[in-house]
């Protein structure tokens, strides 16, 4: 049986922080790995001083820009087969944070109709014919609308792949869907500061910041099924986190997200799973198994 992945990310640069290990993994062990990206990035806040004039509010180039980057990530992860959500036909572009301009823009992603949007998966889906899908939770992991899109567009796309009677091509139904999260406790020893200080903190007693557990993403172990051991895959990793360098600055093996927290990249990544033998229990909304039973291959129980 050849092992076929779907991920669905809505920027470049998402694919890796979230999935990159799991990515790696799966592909040098054979499977065939499709990422989709919904949109370009356009919108993005440039890091990098050299790099600010590709910004939307300088040159308006970033999009191209991390178009490059986001090929040069795939290498360094082994996959071979990306694709823009409706290209060559159709470009959906960076919608923003709510409640900026550019979230207003009619043609951004986050005003997509959805079942346009969803059609240009679904050809994907019954061209490729994954077992798994991977995407983000309903809230899209942080809320940003570009997340949350992609999260609708990549289920309601999973129902009507499987529908006979919708569209054209043979039907195709994905046996396992799962959404990225980070368990609480995998959090727990892994922030990093430049501030001693804080860093003792973050360190010592394993203090998580509020405004990270506010983080949709962030998830108590309870609901987390499934966690993929990619340690063999981090140098890959983090190679390709390098490549999306007007978005993340790497130091050592830690990536900042603000001026004075950071957080230790990790092979590991966890998963929701909403189908498949690992689901969550929908009478109680928690895993079927403890954090020690956790799934950890993602086709596990698939037969075709």
């Amino acid at each position: 049986m050849k092992r076929r992945m779907l991920l669905v990310h809505a920027h470049p640069d998402d694919e890796t922080i979230t999935t990159g290990s799991t990515m790696a993994g799966y592909a040098a062990s054979g499977a065939a790995v499709t990422l989709v990206t919904c949109t370009r990035g356009e919108q993005g806040e440039v890091l990098v001083p050299a790099l600010a004039h590709h910004a939307a509010n300088a040159d308006n180039t970033l999009g191209e820009y991390r178009t490059g980057e986001l090929a040069r990530a795939m290498v360094e992860l082994g996959v071979t087969d990306h694709v823009f959500l409706g290209a060559p036909n159709r470009r959906y572009c960076d919608s923003g944070m709510m409640g900026t301009p550019p979230n207003a823009n009619p043609e951004c992603f986050w005003n997509a109709d959805l079942m346009e949007a969803s059609a240009d998966l679904v050809i994907i889906i019954r061209d490729r014919k994954p077992q798994v899908l991977i995407t983000y939770d309903e809230n899209g992991g942080y809320g940003h609308p570009d997340h949350i899109k992609a999260h609708q567009i990549a289920m309601k796309a999973v129902e009507l792949a499987a529908d006979p009677n919708y569209g054209s091509g043979e039907p195709w139904e994905i046996a396992k869907i799962y959404w990225s999260a980070i368990p609480k406790s995998a959090i727990q020893g892994s922030l990093r500061s430049p501030n001693p200080i804080l860093n003792l903190f973050l360190k010592l007693f394993r203090y998580i910041p509020p405004m990270l557990l506010s983080m949709s993403f962030i998830k108590p172990d309870s609901v987390v099924t499934t966690a993929y051991n990619g340690d063999k895959y981090l140098p890959n990793k983090l190679a390709s986190l390098r490549e999306h360098a007007t978005q993340l600055v790497l130091i050592g093996d830690s990536f900042q997200f603000s001026r004075w927290l950071g957080m230790q990249v990790s092979g590991r990544e966890f998963f929701t799973c909403v189908k498949g033998p690992a689901a969550l229990d929908p009478e109680t909304m928690r895993s079927p198994v403890g954090p020690t039973d956790r799934e950890t291959d993602l086709f596990a129980g698939v037969s075709q």
